[in-house]
Order: C-alpha cells, then structure tokens, then sequence
C-alpha cells in the first residue's frame, strides 16, 4: 500500500510537472455582461391568462394538458449574468467555458432566505481547433449555432438563437466559398439507458440534426445554399423540451409535428409508439438565404426555404410547407436607416386527415425590426414579446432603424401587420376535439380571418462606453374568430390590447 501511495505520488508530480509550461503559455480571456431589468406586461396571450401546457408521459404516451386557469403577474424583475473564459493555447486550440445566472428577483438564488444555486447554468462549453497545416476549423460541445438566414431577419426560422451540443466544421475552399458542415444531438429522452419493458428493445428516443452550408461570397452580393436533416425518434420527448417566446406550450412538438400526429396519441388506446408508425421519421430543409448590396446604400434580404418531415408515414403524421420573407433597407443617412420588409409562408388547410400544411421548425428565432409579436432580436429576454409564430401566416410591415439626432441615445420604432394563412375549420376541430390545447394557441396561431397589429418602441442610450440604458415598449391588437376559440378567450381578449 505504502509503495502504491509513493508511486502515485510521483504520478502526480510528473503530471502537475508537465503541466505547468503549458498553463504558463495559456492566455486566458475573461469577457462577460450583466443585464438588470423590470417588466411590465399587460394581456399576455392577448387574455392576460396563462396559455395551455403539456404534459406528457413517454413512457405511457399518454398527455395531460394544463388549462388556462392562471392570471399573469403584471410586473417582474429579472437578472441575466454572463461570464466566458476562452482559454488559448495557440492560435489553432483553444476552449471556452461559458456560466450563466438568470433568473427573477425573489427566487432560485435571488431571494432574501434560503437562496439555492439553481440559476447558475453551464450555456457554453466547447473546443475549437483547427486541423494542422489547413484553415480548416473544428468546434465540439456546447455551443451557439443557427442554420443560416439573411441578417435582416434576426436569426433562422427554423433553427436558431439557442444553443446544442454540436460538431462542426468549417472549411474554407477559396476566398469567395466555405463548406460548413454540423451534426448535433438535440434531444436523447432517456439518456445512457432506455426505459423499456423489454431488455432487448431499443426505443428511439433521439432527436438529431446533419446539416450543410455553402457560404459564397461575391462583390455586392452574398448567398448561402444550405440543407439539413433531421432523424426524429418517436419515444423522444418532444413536448416537455423547449420554449420560445413565452408560451409553455410552444415545445418541439408543436414545432415539429402535425395535429393529425397529435390526435393519434389523443384518441388513441394508449398503445406504445401511437405517435408515428415508423419508429423514426427523417425531416429535411432546403433553403437559401441572400443579400444584395450592389446597389448600395440600398440592400435587398431574402430567405427562401421548403421543409418536409414524416413524409413516410401515416399521411396524417406527414408535414410540409413554404416559407419566403423578403427586406430592404436604405443606408444612406445617419440619422436614421428605414427599412420595410414582408413574409409569407404555408397555412393548414380545411382537413387534419391529410397531415400539416405548415413548416416544420425546431426552435424558431425569427422576426424583423425588433418585433414585439415575434420572439426575436429582443435585448429583454424573458417576457419580451407576444411569441407570435411566423410559420402559417403572412405580414409586412415598416421600421425606422438607428435613429439618431442626439448623441449616445439611438432608437428604432417599428410597425408590424401579420394575418393568418391557417383554415378555421382545421384549428376549431382540435379545439372541439380535445379543449384548449397548446397545439393551436389564440394569438399565436392565426387563422385566415384573423389579424394582429403592433408597434414597438426601442431606445438605447449609451451612460458609458460599457453601460447602456435601454427601454423596449411593445403593444399588439388581436382580431380573433369566436366561431373558433369559444366565448370565453374572446370575451377576456376584449379586456384591452397587449
């Protein structure tokens, strides 16, 4: 045992040994920021009353959905702290750590008694290198990624703004064009061990992403082909994981798979893998993303993009659909840059028996001028928007960006009009079938008669070099079919606008 403890000893020292030259040659780069704000919201889904949740058993698959019982607590205090260190050891390899606390002021770690740690989170942690002797980059782990999107917009529609444990690479090919490939798993249910009856069957509980970007780069003009694949697993747990805007109910479920999926498992028997006939469905998008700055000051932005998913299984499972969106900008001025934009995308169609006629997405963060009706580019992140969803639905709308007469204080106000694409008659079956329901939601979801307006208000202003006032003000303006959400919403969404 003693010649164990003294081996084990001169292990250590020749390792910590070794060790030293290389942390005395590591520079480490500390960055972060710190974001305080309260909040007031008013008519949150347009009621002022918490929107349906699901709750869903994989095992059973069975669901639960929560009733909008609940009546918004007006005003809040939020707290966002980042923190990230980049350890380089070269310019070819380098790690970062990224730590995060956020949360609301009288909870988690930011209560007067019995504070707890739950807000600190792990939200980057990945190694980046390049392959030796080639400009060829490589990125593993935690990590922010989007496929790609025109600038004016945001982020991806379909994918974006967040974060997954991902592999990418990236490599230049000459100048003007680079390839850029990635895989990410997304979802794994039920992690190391499956939870199965049976111990020789596997459940295919992952949800994975392979996607491919060409970024080609010209003289005035800028346009990226991409393509992705998605392999989705029908034991995943797609209606617990993800929230956008702040709707509980707006999960990768919604998202990603139709009502006739849903109503599969709503009125089934309770039979394991009622959701899908095949154990695992692939989803695909292909799209292109351009900018045109030729002409400049004035550039023109555009996004075009098809998907399709389960397109193998039963025809009610399968969904697919269009999705376009169009800006231009004027840059000719410094005082202000007016800019106008339009979209339009696929809306279901009278019947739930022929599948979804909308998009799939997976984690949309799409939405131009700072809209208050789109989660987007908003700097307030929590409660920040009505989390109306872009997919299904048309809209134009107007902003004037960067304004500035006085100096360190810049603004933007933007005017947005959005219309529904979606049949009534599709949203009000499901409503009929199974009550409120997180699938279609009032406000986010619109149909073909319904319509929102809305305005919002930013203004920053720059204290110091690093330290920024800032005052985003929203409010939207809701048309909505009784014919299809029932008295009782209507009746609540008359109380006044958001």
């Amino acid at each position: 045992m003693k010649r164990f403890v003294t081996m084990l000893a001169i292990v250590a020292t020749l390792v910590v040994s070794a060790a030293l030259p290389a942390q005395a040659a590591t520079e480490v780069k500390m960055s972060g920021y710190a974001l305080i704000y309260g909040n007031y919201a008013s008519q949150r889904a347009f009621t002022g009353w918490n929107t349906p949740g699901w709750g869903y058993n994989s095992n059973t698959h069975s669901f639960a959905i929560g009733a909008n019982n609940q009546t918004e607590d007006q005003f809040q205090i939020w707290q966002r702290f980042r923190l990230k260190g980049d350890f380089v050891a070269n310019e070819a390899v380098k790690f970062r750590l990224g730590l995060q606390v956020q949360d609301t002021w009288g909870h988690g770690s930011l209560t007067a008694a019995n504070p707890s740690n739950a807000s600190l989170a792990v939200y980057q942690a990945y190694l980046q290198f390049k392959i030796p002797d080639t400009d060829v980059e490589v990125t593993a782990g935690l990590q922010d990624f989007s496929l790609p999107t025109s600038s004016f917009f945001c982020d991806s529609v379909v994918w974006g703004g967040t974060r997954a444990a991902a592999l990418i690479v990236n490599a230049p090919v000459m100048d003007s064009l680079s390839v850029v490939a990635g895989y990410s798993r997304m979802l794994d249910t039920n992690q190391t061990y499956d939870t199965s009856s049976s111990a020789l069957h596997h459940q295919a509980d992952e949800l994975d992403l392979y996607f491919l970007t060409l970024p080609i780069t010209l003289d005035g003009f800028k346009a990226t082909p991409w393509g992705a694949v998605a392999v989705a697993g029908r034991d995943a747990d797609y209606y617990t994981n993800y929230t956008y805007g702040w709707y509980p109910g707006s999960t990768y479920g919604e998202n990603l798979i139709s009502a006739g999926s849903l109503m599969n498992v709503v009125n089934g028997t309770g039979t394991t893998h009622s959701l899908w006939k095949n154990s695992q469905n692939p989803y695909y998008w292909l799209g292109g993303t351009f900018e045109v700055t030729v002409l400049d000051p004035v550039k023109f932005y555009a996004d075009v993009i098809y998907g399709a998913g389960a397109m193998t299984d039963r025809k009610s499972s399968r969904r697919e659909g269009w999705f376009l969106d169009l800006g231009a900008e004027y840059t000719g001025w410094d005082v202000l840059t007016p800019q106008v934009f339009g979209w339009w995308s696929t809306g279901e169609d009278k019947s739930t028996v022929n599948g979804s006629e909308r998009m799939p997405t997976v984690v949309p963060n799409w939405g131009p001028g700072n809209s208050f009706l789109f989660d987007c580019s908003q700097d307030f992140t929590m409660d920040s928007n009505m989390g109306a969803n872009p997919v299904g639905s048309y809209g134009f709308g107007a902003s004037l960006n960067n304004i500035s007469f006085i100096e360190k204080l810049t603004q933007r106000i933007t005017f947005t009009y959005l219309h529904g694409n979606n049949s009534p008659r599709a949203i009000r079956y499901l409503q009929l079938t199974v009550g409120d329901n997180p699938y279609y939601i009032m406000g986010r979801d619109l149909t073909t008669s319904e319509q929102l307006y809305s305005v919002n208000l930013d203004t920053n202003y720059q204290i110091y070099e690093n330290l920024a006032a800032l005052v985003e003000a929203g409010w939207a303006h809701g048309d909505f079919q009784k014919s299809v959400w029932g008295h009782r919403l209507i009746s609540k969404s008359h109380d006044g606008d958001a």
